[in-house]
Order: structure tokens, then C-alpha cells, then sequence
């Protein structure tokens, strides 16, 4: 997909904004929203019996990158694991009580933290009270993925993560330069990450993905080359290339940051032109919101095929599945719903040994809100919208019950940022780069919104 780089234009815009994992997003959510309302919407999705994708949120890391903005418990004791375990067991026995367990699984995910903490007999036991409690497929034919520290692994556990039923791998990698990484307290050798997606390939892994951070301190355009160049020698089948957001009033581990040392506005933006150009030149295709992957990737062949789809975990392209996540603050979306389970890990086990789910807040999605998500996600995974489309779905008049958004998005229009004609909107090379702008406009929750917000900047 081509996108045009207007650094002005990015300068205009370049506003604070979500990053629509989900729609309302998650400060809408509401503590009235409890675990009555969540088992309200399992039945509605249970007559439906659409296939489900599991999550499971696994906390620990034994250092912290201080760029973290993920709920995560830093520490070197690993005898905190079998006690999450234990609930995280008690919890899936739960949800299993509520979900019809025939209804096959075909997305699972592994997130934290980082979920390579647990040992090697952990790992096995957690996928084996996963194939006992849901109905896994047993053909590798799953999106079964795992998020990878490569300072927490070896060859021996790829290939353990491989016979459990793994078969997409996601490696941290943010950038190579060891002065950056110093400042982040993250030191990560190219050839131990290197080593580990020689791993993953030599396990014949479906997938490698590698996550990188730009906007970090001591980084510049000529260091962030290099990671760059790193990164197309690793050869992953995507990337996500994320801007940082220094938020230390939300997240600690940020507040021992030198704030001094992050580069300004104009040096990040010259590092994500050069992001772009770079791999678009090296063959890969640009998603959007932050996501590259080869053409031959599923997200790509997706995209192509109008069929990609948007959730918690980004881009992916199973839009059917019904989302039952666990773990502390892991969020589910079930049947027009959506729930967050508690925060604080002392709550979240409160909550197993009362024997309720752990559910702090959530919500009941209205009609409005269903709208607005579906063409939030048709503009946010293939930026362009059809009205009559969205007119035979919902039963409304588009140009009448979008006027003032419509309205709105003229400005943009003048910008070149978009082409708005009387039965569709169609984002531009250049407004493909800005189009939580484009996603904004319908979003009537965050204009309802008012105080401080946890929302990284748009570019």
C-alpha cells in the first residue's frame, strides 16, 4: 500500500489520539459493567457459536524497560508463578462454565510481561490445561502465538514453545544501538535475537514478528538506521514500529527516563520517514497504525482481500472469533461487550478465591457504538468507507446521520488527506499515515471526554 510522507502536514495534526484496539475505547469502560452483564453476553455469543481466540495475560519480567507502558510485576522471584497459575486455572475453569467449550479456538495468544518467565514445565502445563479445558486444534492450523523477550530464551525453548502448539512467535527488539539501550535498561545483542529467530525458522515456524520503538532516548536518525538494517537481516515476516509515548505520570518505570535525551519532534519524524522508506524498499507493505508485513503475509493478503480486522492484539485477520482474555488486567470483547478483569494482582486473586470472575469494569456496546466501530474499523484496516454499505447494515442515512462528521472531515478533505464523495470516503497516500485523525472524527465517546488521557500522540 503506498503512503506519502508530509511532514507539515504530520506537524498539523500531530495531535494526541487512540489507537483504536477496540471501539468505544478503554476509558469508556464503566465499574457498572460487572460480571452479571459479562454473563449476559457469553450466552448471546453462545447461540451464535462462532470460533473463539484466548488470551491469556502472563505479568512477570525479571528486569523492567523503563519505556514500558504494559501492566507488568518486575521481579526475580519465580516463585510467584505457580500461585498466578493456580488462579489463572481457576479462572479458565470459570469461563469454561459459561462458554460453550465445543466452539473451536482458533486464535490463542500469550502476552505480558513476558510470558517466557514461566519455566519449562509451567509452559507445558498451562497448554495442556488449555487443550483440557477449550477445544485447541490439533492440526497447526491455530493462530497460536507467543510474545518472546530473547534474553529469556533459547534454541531449547523455541523448539519447546514449538511441540506445545506455538507457531507465531513475537520478539521484542526496539533497537540495536547499545547507548539507547543502555538508557532504556534493556541490552539485547543483535545475535542473541538473531539466534532466536534462527529458532523459530529452524522449528518452521508460521510467523516471526519483531517489535521496535522509535523516539526512545539518545536515538537518531543515523542510529535508528541501523536498527532498521538489522531488523530486514532478521528477515521477519512483519513489524510494528511504534512511536514512544512518555506518559511517566501514568507508568513509573518512564520516570527514570532522561527526558533530556529523548529526541524532538522534527528528529522523530525524520526517524519514521526514514522507517517508511526503508521497508517499503525492502519489500514490505505498509498495514497501518505503526504495522508492516511481506505481501505474502496473511495480514497483508487480508488487507488485499478486505477481510483484516482490528482488536487488542492490533492487526489480525479473525474478525469472527469472540475474544476471552484472562489473566490480570486482561481485557475480553464477547458479543458486543466488552470486560477488563482487575489491575492490581492482589484484587485479581481476591477476586478467583471469592469465586467470581475477576471483572472490575467493561461495557454493553449501543447500537451507536456498533456503528461507529464498524467504520472505524473499515477505515482503520483499509482506509476507505462505503456508505451504502453501512446503510444496509444499520439502517440509517449516512449523510444524514453523519452531518456533523461529515462536516468535520472536510478540512481534511481541503488537505488532501481524503477524497469524500457523496457515497464513500477513500483515505489518501497522504492521509494514510494520519488516519486516527480520520477515526477520531467518528469517535462521539472521546468527544464526550474531558481531562487528562492516557493517548499517545498520532504519529
Amino acid at each position: 500500500m503506498i503512503i506519502e510522507f508530509h511532514a507539515d502536514l504530520i506537524k498539523r495534526y500531530d495531535k494526541s489520539g487512540p489507537r483504536y484496539t477496540s471501539y468505544p475505547t478503554a476509558v469508556s469502560f464503566t465499574p457498572e459493567f460487572t460480571q452479571v452483564d459479562y454473563q449476559r453476553h457469553v450466552t448471546k455469543s453462545n447461540k451464535l457459536a462462532g470460533p473463539l481466540s484466548l488470551y491469556y495475560h502472563i505479568p512477570f519480567c525479571d528486569t523492567v524497560c523503563f519505556y514500558c507502558a504494559c501492566n507488568k510485576i518486575a521481579t526475580k522471584d519465580y516463585s510467584k508463578t505457580p500461585t498466578y497459575l493456580e488462579h489463572l486455572y481457576k479462572e479458565m475453569d470459570m469461563q469454561a462454565a459459561l462458554i460453550d467449550t465445543s466452539r473451536q479456538v482458533e486464535q490463542l495468544h500469550w502476552g505480558g510481561g513476558t510470558p517466557t518467565f514461566l519455566k519449562r514445565h509451567e509452559i507445558e502445563a498451562l497448554m495442556a490445561y488449555t487443550r483440557k479445558t477449550f477445544n485447541l486444534l490439533d492440526d497447526d492450523s491455530g493462530d497460536y502465538s507467543i510474545e518472546i523477550d530473547p534474553r529469556s530464551v533459547s534454541k531449547d525453548t523455541i523448539k519447546l514453545l514449538r511441540e506445545v502448539g506455538f507457531n507465531r512467535f513475537s520478539l521484542g527488539v526496539q533497537d540495536v544501538d547499545e547507548k539507547v539501550q543502555k538508557a532504556v535498561n534493556r541490552i539485547q545483542p543483535i545475535k542473541e535475537t538473531q539466534a532466536i529467530i534462527d529458532a523459530c525458522r529452524e522449528n518452521n515456524a508460521h510467523s516471526v514478528s519483531i517489535d521496535l520503538i522509535y523516539g526512545l532516548p539518545l536515538q537518531t536518525v543515523k542510529g535508528f538506521a541501523k536498527t532498521l538494517q538489522a531488523a530486514i537481516q532478521m528477515n521477519p515476516d512483519r513489524l510494528s514500529v511504534f512511536n514512544y509515548a512518555h506518559l511517566p505520570h501514568i507508568f513509573k518505570p518512564q520516570r527514570r527516563i532522561n527526558e533530556d535525551e529523548l529526541p524532538n519532534a522534527d528528529a522523530q519524524l525524520d526517524i519514521l520517514q526514514q522507517t517508511i522508506e526503508t521497508l517499503t524498499q525492502a519489500g514490505y507493505e505498509y498495514i497501518g497504525m505503526d504495522h508492516f508485513a511481506k505481501p505474502e503475509d496473511e495480514l497483508a493478503i487480508a488487507q488485499a482481500e478486505s477481510s483484516l480486522h482490528r482488536n487488542f492484539q492490533g492487526y489480525t485477520t479473525h474478525a469472527e472469533c469472540d475474544l476471552v482474555a484472562m489473566g490480570v488486567s486482561s481485557i475480553s470483547s464477547v458479543h458486543n461487550s466488552y470486560s477488563q478483569n482487575e489491575k492490581n494482582i492482589d484484587d485479581y486473586y481476591a477476586a478467583i478465591q471469592a469465586g467470581r470472575l475477576p471483572v472490575v469494569r467493561g461495557l454493553s456496546l449501543t447500537q451507536d457504538d456498533i456503528l461507529r466501530k464498524a467504520i472505524i474499523q473499515q477505515l482503520s484496516c483499509h482506509f476507505q468507507l462505503d456508505f451504502e454499505q453501512i446503510e444496509k447494515l444499520f439502517g440509517v442515512v449516512f449523510m444524514d446521520y453523519f452531518a456533523d462528521e461529515i462536516e468535520a472531515l472536510k478540512p481534511l478533505q481541503d488537505d488532501g488527506l481524503l477524497n469524500l464523495q457523496k457515497y464513500s470516503i477513500t483515505v489518501t497516500p497522504r492521509g494514510r499515515l494520519l488516519i486516527r485523525n480520520v477515526c477520531m472524527l467518528f469517535d462521539v465517546h472521546l468527544r464526550q471526554q474531558t481531562g487528562q488521557q492516557s493517548f499517545s500522540k498520532v504519529i
